[in-house]
């Protein structure tokens, strides 16, 4: 993906436009800024394609007018929008202060940096995953076939039999000769929303539950480890490695962004589109992307949610929190635990 964002849109003044949940201009940059840096992680973890200049000023805005109004009163696009601003300000010490005590072009300033770090590590990923993603397409041991190009991606996407099976939307047959004809023409146009078979555990779809195997696919564990535990950790068992970008970011789970964030990497990367745009109807990353977020953030899906969390957890970083390993039969902690239980357990009977 390319750096589609991140020159500010706003003026350099506290004057809202569009939602900041959408990518900016283009603007290429690098740097070792603390902010650039904390912009690479939160890009890839939290919200990866926003405007930053325009979620700040916003949100700083917004902070105002809440004194007034709660924010269950705004839509549900700008109670998103003021989360992510939420989780960005409280994720970088001191970063809250700065904005609201400092001066409009300072705020759009620490939001070309983040933008930056945004932007950097989107592009730098969709550079590693291009070639990558293609040592994940068959079983270790057998040959892509047709071969792809590492290089050149216009092979890919419906041109191909296997990154075409891939990508084909859940409910389609891609055996099925008019269906793949009309997918390859661009006849059946694909909507970011109607999503992929690689994201299937199995690349199996169950209509009749479409929860069963979803975003819990080999290729996605792989691309998962590729960027977060370090390239070579795809071929080994999980462990934290002093180069990873998890391990850099002190990361000891699997966040929701992540997730989609992976699942958008791989699916540009299997596409046949060359570079990355929100107004490319081809790919519609923008809104795959968002898809998968609303999905994952509906409180209605809490329950399988947290149970797809706790999996891709304990798959990337097995040994990163106690809440969330088996505890030993007849161990000293699950006798613990067990007593606690059936105290609580008389507590609640003799209140009731």
């Amino acid at each position: 993906m390319s750096d589609d964002e991140n020159h500010p849109s706003v003026e350099p003044s506290r004057k809202r436009g569009g939602s900041a949940l959408h990518s900016g201009p283009r603007k290429k940059a690098t740097s070792s800024n603390p902010l650039v840096l904390h912009g690479r992680h939160f890009g890839r973890t939290v919200f990866a394609l926003c405007n930053y200049p325009a979620l700040l000023t916003a949100g700083v805005l917004r902070l105002e007018e809440l004194q007034d109004s709660p924010i269950e009163d705004y839509p549900a696009d700008v109670r998103r929008e003021h989360r992510v601003f939420l989780e960005l300000v409280d994720s970088h010490p001191g970063l809250l202060d700065r904005l609201t005590n400092g001066e409009d072009e300072d705020i759009i300033h620490v939001g070309e940096l983040i933008g930056k770090g945004a932007s950097g590590a989107r592009g730098d990923d969709t550079k590693t995953l291009k070639s990558a993603v293609l040592e994940w397409l068959v079983p270790r041991g057998q040959a892509v076939i047709p071969p792809l190009s590492r290089n050149i991606k216009s092979d890919r996407g419906f041109n191909h039999e296997v990154t075409g099976a891939l990508l084909c939307p859940a409910g389609l047959d891609w055996l099925d000769v008019e269906t793949k004809q009309s997918l390859k023409s661009g006849e059946i146009a694909v909507r970011g929303d109607q999503w992929p078979m690689f994201l299937y555990a199995g690349y199996v779809y169950d209509p009749e539950d479409p929860w069963t195997g979803l975003l819990r696919s080999e290729i996605l564990i792989f691309g998962f480890k590729h960027v977060f535990t370090s390239p070579s950790s795809v071929d080994r068992e999980p462990k934290a490695t002093r180069s990873g970008n998890a391990y850099l970011h002190g990361m000891k789970s699997v966040t929701k962004g992540s997730l989609a964030y992976i699942a958008t990497q791989i699916r540009f990367a299997l596409s046949s589109s060359s570079v990355f745009s929100r107004t490319d109807t081809v790919t519609d990353s923008e809104n795959f992307y968002h898809s998968i977020l609303d999905l994952l953030e509906d409180p209605d899906e809490s329950q399988e949610v947290v149970d797809l969390m706790t999996w891709w957890t304990r798959r990337i970083f097995p040994n990163s929190s106690s809440s969330q390993r088996c505890v030993s039969k007849n161990s000293a902690l699950s006798k613990i635990r067990e007593k606690r239980a059936v105290l609580q357990e008389r507590s609640a009977t003799g209140s009731t």
